[in-house]
Formats: structure tokens, C-alpha cells, sequence
């Protein structure tokens, strides 16, 4: 593993360490929703045409795929 990366991983396990439960919850459903937001901009971005009906759509059918499926 690189050096500066290895780091910069320790850096940040530290800063979750020192967060309360409640903020790591806060933390992991900002993460959350700003992942939602970049994909549904990536969605708009290569559908232009598409309304916000379909793009919910595409997004349902695409999430729907990167679920875990091991039943």
C-alpha cells in the first residue's frame, strides 16, 4: 500500500474514532444522500432529455441492479 495513502487512512479512522455514535450515523447518511445526489446528477447529465419522472425510473431500475442478491 502506498505510504501517503496508508496514512491518510489511519488519519481517518482516527477522526470516526473520536466521533460520538451519533455523529458517525450523521456522517454515514450525509455520505448517503450526497451519493444519491452525484448519481442522480450523473443520471440527468447522460439522459438530458429525460423528465424527473423518468429519471426516477432509471434510477430505481439501476439501484435495483447494485443491490445484493444472495438470497
Amino acid at each position: 500500500m502506498n505510504p501517503k495513502l496508508h496514512s491518510e487512512r489511519r488519519r481517518y479512522l482516527q477522526v470516526l474514532r473520536r466521533m460520538t455514535p451519533a455523529q458517525r450515523l450523521a456522517k454515514a447518511m450525509e455520505l448517503s444522500e450526497f451519493g444519491k445526489r452525484l448519481f442522480l446528477h450523473g443520471l440527468r447529465r447522460r439522459f438530458p432529455e429525460a423528465d424527473e419522472r423518468q429519471l426516477h425510473t432509471l434510477y430505481l431500475k439501476r439501484i435495483a441492479r447494485c443491490r445484493n442478491r444472495n438470497y
